[in-house]
């Protein structure tokens, strides 16, 4: 049978297909997101004025950049 798609290749499963969208999307915006999440969190801790370790900092924002993809996601299901 040809490939409808032409040259493409096969779509194939839904699978493929979000893993294709994934990094297409990521290597559009992924450093972009990313730079404004930190800074989001840098500017949150500034004004709570307290004092960490790089390591503190490391772990503290790797947490709230966890939740805040897991509100995004969630806003995504709800819209």
């Amino acid at each position: 049978m040809k490939n409808p798609f032409g040259d493409q290749p096969l779509p194939g499963s839904y699978h493929n297909l979000t893993e294709r969208i994934h990094k297409k999307a990521s290597a559009a915006v992924g450093e972009q997101v990313f730079e404004m999440m930190l800074k989001a969190c840098e500017s949150a801790l500034d004004e709570e004025n307290v004092i960490l370790s790089r390591l503190e900092r490391k772990r503290l924002f790797s947490e709230v950049v966890k939740r805040m993809m897991a509100d995004m996601s969630r806003r995504l299901e709800h819209s």
